[in-house]
């Protein structure tokens, strides 16, 4: 990959400028590990290659659910481990979101229960500073330290949520826990968006803990280097198996599963609630084959195109417009074995969304557009009634 002089160099990764892209960078994976602030450090041949692939993976899973992430492309192919990037202006915190406790979490409150299942998932943040073990901050603090303000940190809290969440489901599709995760949010720093709040950095094998199975002692984290006694090549070794595994399993992170919505109406007269259902089944990217079939006029004609569309998708969700009646709604679910929705006089977006879900049990990149649609609506919520309240309220009314 073509890339111009270095600007920075941690401890596992080095970032380079992007010639003739000055919005663009080039991050570098390599094959250095380290745990306890850089204290314990060692090379691991080819674990550069494993960490780009692993994050190009993640981040392309998030970028098809729709979070705002750097990620450009990079880091599968024979690149040298490295991904094209946006350029960020790096937020020197570390947000963790923890869905089981474990690690430092159990060390500060000796009263928790490790292992114990942490609903709703805890948040916190630390400040990037080695010399001081990256020590834990509120949100207080950020704000008055003028590292981020409230709504970032809102903004922050709610991305790392539904990120933790995504990849929480991508781990149970391989009957692997996850346990937590670490994430790092940058501003884009030029052009289109300048300024919007992304995850940056990287999310690789040093970044969580996953637990096969739910049990610790199959972990194949970084937590397995950092529990070493002794570190010799062939404990190097076995760290770099379980690094091999987890890149293996990422492998189809980002693939979406093949799935059909079918539409029936049940006149010609329904087109227009059709098209407005098909519009919102196309913004989750859900495909869609539709016909007008009558249940009363062509029953026949039903009959062939569920057994057709039964034999030919895998996955498949049928949503009908029925008549006042309901009897195309009844003939379809009560001849095919996939789920059915009646669509008739219901909100679009809330049919393509209950449609969403079905698919997104087995999807996990239909699993993350549902999240993020749920949340817009959450947030269209908030902002509808924060707009009422900054409206002066109406007079009260003259009896005199």
């Amino acid at each position: 990959m073509n890339k111009g002089i270095e600007i920075a160099h941690g401890k596992t990764k080095v970032l380079y400028e992007s010639p003739g892209q000055p919005d663009v960078a080039v991050i570098k994976q390599t094959d250095a590990i380290s745990a306890g602030d850089g204290v314990r450090r060692n090379e691991i041949a080819g674990k550069g290659r494993l960490a780009a692939q692993t994050t190009a993976r993640v981040f392309r899973l998030l970028n098809l659910c729709g979070l705002p992430t750097h990620y450009l492309s990079g880091g599968e192919d024979d690149d040298q481990n490295e991904m094209l990037v946006r350029r960020c202006n790096m937020i020197p915190l570390e947000m963790v979101v923890r869905g089981v406790a474990a690690g430092s979490l159990v060390k500060r409150n000796p009263g928790m229960q490790r292992g114990a299942i942490l609903v709703p998932r805890m948040l916190e943040f630390f400040v990037k500073d080695d010399a001081n073990h990256d020590p834990l901050i509120t949100p207080d603090e950020i704000v008055s330290r003028n590292i981020a303000q409230p709504p970032e940190i809102a903004a922050m809290s709610e991305i790392a949520r539904i990120t933790f969440e995504i990849l929480a489901h991508a781990w149970r599709k391989r009957d692997v826990m996850l346990v937590d995760l670490k994430l790092e949010f940058g501003r884009l720093a030029g052009g289109e968006n300048q300024g919007q709040l992304v995850i940056a950095d990287v999310i690789d094998n040093d970044s969580w803990r996953i637990w096969p199975g739910g049990r610790e002692d199959r972990m194949l984290d970084k937590q397995i280097y950092r529990n070493l006694e002794k570190v010799d090549d062939e404990a190097l070794n076995y760290v770099k198996s379980a690094y091999e595994q987890v890149t293996e399993m990422t492998g189809n992170f980002p693939v979406m599963r093949p799935g059909m919505i079918a539409i029936f109406a049940e006149k010609p007269e329904q087109t227009a609630e059709v098209n407005a259902l098909s519009q919102a089944l196309g913004q989750l990217g859900l495909p869609i084959v539709r016909h007008v079939a009558s249940a009363a006029k062509t029953p026949g004609f039903v009959l062939q195109l569920i057994q057709q569309h039964d034999a030919s998708f895998a996955r498949l969700v049928y949503v009908t417009v029925s008549g006042p009646d309901g009897a195309l709604h009844a003939v379809i679910e009560g001849t095919t074995s996939a789920p059915v929705f009646e669509a008739g006089g219901k909100e679009p977006g809330a049919v393509a969304l209950r449609c969403a879900k079905v698919l997104g049990l087995e999807d996990t990149v239909m699993f993350g557009r549902t999240l993020m649609v749920q949340t817009n609506m959450r947030s269209a919520v908030l902002q509808a009634d924060a707009a009422l309240n900054m409206q002066p309220a109406p007079p009260p009314p003259n009896f005199g």
